[in-house]
């Protein structure tokens, strides 16, 4: 501004200033572009302060003249920002719209809902019975060393009951495991007790395939060790889960036989009137605790085993292993 200011020199810069904000405000695409434009002329640094600013220099008597053409000018600007920005984001819809539309008379594209395969869900209901008895899991690799799958569990090798459990061998010691028993080895290497474990998982024997065999199956292995366990505490516990799981039925235990358990017994439960092998169990061999540096003269324990498939076939009435696994879904919808 010069030193000296006349009356038409503010109204002609203000009217300058409307014709420059109307054709800017017109121009503007987004809202972020009528923002700065509000800043640029309305703002304590504005372009319409400015021309206020210089208001100071005229005489008192012009003052109220620039001043109410200042104020009219500042709602014009406001409208037209207002206007300006209500078209914007109408413009910004109407083409969301388009590029979103959907064509409603297009048929339906339907996905059926899934449902747990039986296996499955009779993993999740043996280990759930379990957690409420106070046991964790423990999961260990599929693929394992012979000393986890055998030695470590008192099966040396040329040991008679290996060939019960001929498996999988892939070279390097390694092999395919046959049980879930080596969780349990790894999980005493570790942690030291009290321990109360379940272990669930994939094992594989390489047994012909048949009604009742298969190469791949899957097994829930139980461990507890703490002081002063006997056989009691394994009778009771294995009781209390067959009884959850099966219903209020008698349960008896046989003499048997494992490596890596003494004393050792098979478990029958009473179904549909007559009684059925269900699972395997028995106290800890001292052996086993000894290889694992557990004082056997302070802990004992118990372990227990079985196989997800069997109850899965006897609580559904299922005839074939293989119906399991062939995922059939005439079968498989039934559960």
């Amino acid at each position: 501004m010069s030193a000296t200011v006349s009356l038409q020199q503010l109204t002609d810069q203000l009217d300058q200033l409307e014709a420059e904000a109307a054709q800017e405000i017109a121009a503007a695409a987004d809202a972020a572009a009528l923002e700065d434009l509000r800043v640029g002329l309305l703002g304590k640094k504005g372009r319409l302060s400015g021309v206020l600013g210089a208001m100071g220099k005229l005489p008192g008597d012009e003052r109220p003249v620039v001043g109410q053409r200042a104020n009219v000018l500042k709602e014009q600007v406001q409208t037209l920002l207002s206007d300006r920005l209500q078209a914007v984001k109408s413009a910004a819809m109407a083409e969301r719209i388009a590029s979103e539309t959907l064509d409603v008379t297009m048929p339906a594209s339907f996905t059926p809902v899934g449902y747990r395969h039986p296996l499955i869900s009779t993993i999740e209901e043996i280990v759930d019975i379990f957690s409420g008895l106070g046991y964790q899991v423990e999961e260990g690799p599929e693929i394992e060393s012979d000393f986890y799958n055998f030695t470590a569990l008192n099966i040396p090798e040329h040991h008679p009951a290996r060939d019960m459990q001929d498996t999988f061998y892939l070279g390097d010691h390694q092999l395919l495991r046959t049980h879930t028993s080596p969780v349990q080895i790894r999980h005493l290497e570790n942690n030291a007790p009290p321990i109360r474990i379940i272990a669930p998982g994939r094992v594989y024997r390489r047994d012909a395939v048949d009604a009742t065999h298969s190469p791949v199956f899957h097994q829930v292995e139980v461990l507890a060790i703490d002081e002063g366990l006997d056989f009691s505490h394994l009778r009771g516990t294995v009781t209390s889960f067959l009884q959850q799981f099966f219903g209020d039925l008698p349960v008896r235990f046989r003499a048997s036989y494992f490596p890596f358990t003494e004393p050792s017994a098979e478990v029958d439960v009473q179904w549909r009137g007559r009684w059925l092998e269900v699972m395997g169990c028995g106290m800890v061999d001292p052996a086993v605790l000894q290889g694992m540096g557990i004082d056997p003269e302070r802990y004992s324990g118990f372990a227990a085993g079985l196989g997800v498939e069997r109850f899965c076939m006897v609580r559904h009435g299922i005839d074939d292993i293989r119906r399991l696994f062939t995922s059939d879904l005439r079968f498989l919808e039934q559960f």
